[in-house]
C-alpha cells in the first residue's frame, strides 16, 4: 500500500506545482509590469539650467561684425550688442581654453584678420 501511495502523492504534488496561478495574481503581475515599463519609458523632467549656465550672451545681435576687420571699438560694440560679460577675439592658431562660458562672446578671425564667425561660449 505504501508503494502505491508514494507515487500517487508525488504525482499529486507535481501536478499541483504545475497549475496556473489565480487570475488575480496574473492581473496584478501584468499591471505591475506595465507600470514599471511605463515608468522606465517616461523621460525625466528637464531640470532648469543653473544660473551660471543660463548666460546672457546673444550672438545673433553681433552677426553684423562678420566679414569686417574689427577695430577695438567694433569688438566692444559687439560685446555690448550681445549683452556679454566678456569677449575674446581668436586668430587661427591662438591658444584658447575649452571651458564653456555662456556669458562670453567669441569672435573668430580668419587668416586675414576678418571676422569669420561669432558665438557665445
Amino acid at each position: 500500500m505504501i508503494r502505491t501511495a508514494i507515487p500517487a502523492l508525488l504525482l499529486t504534488l507535481s501536478l499541483a506545482a504545475c497549475s496556473s496561478p489565480d487570475t488575480d495574481e496574473q492581473t496584478a503581475a501584468a499591471e505591475q509590469s506595465q507600470a514599471a515599463a511605463s515608468e522606465a519609458a517616461t523621460p525625466p523632467a528637464a531640470e532648469p539650467a543653473p544660473a551660471e549656465l543660463a548666460g546672457t550672451c546673444d550672438d545673433t545681435q553681433a552677426q553684423w561684425i562678420i566679414g569686417k576687420t574689427p577695430a577695438e571699438k567694433d569688438i566692444e560694440q559687439a560685446k555690448n550688442d550681445s549683452k556679454s560679460e566678456a569677449v575674446r577675439a581668436l586668430k587661427p592658431g591662438d591658444a584658447a581654453t575649452m571651458d564653456f562660458n555662456p556669458n562670453r562672446l567669441n569672435i573668430i578671425l580668419d587668416e586675414k584678420g576678418a571676422v569669420a564667425s561669432v558665438n557665445c561660449g
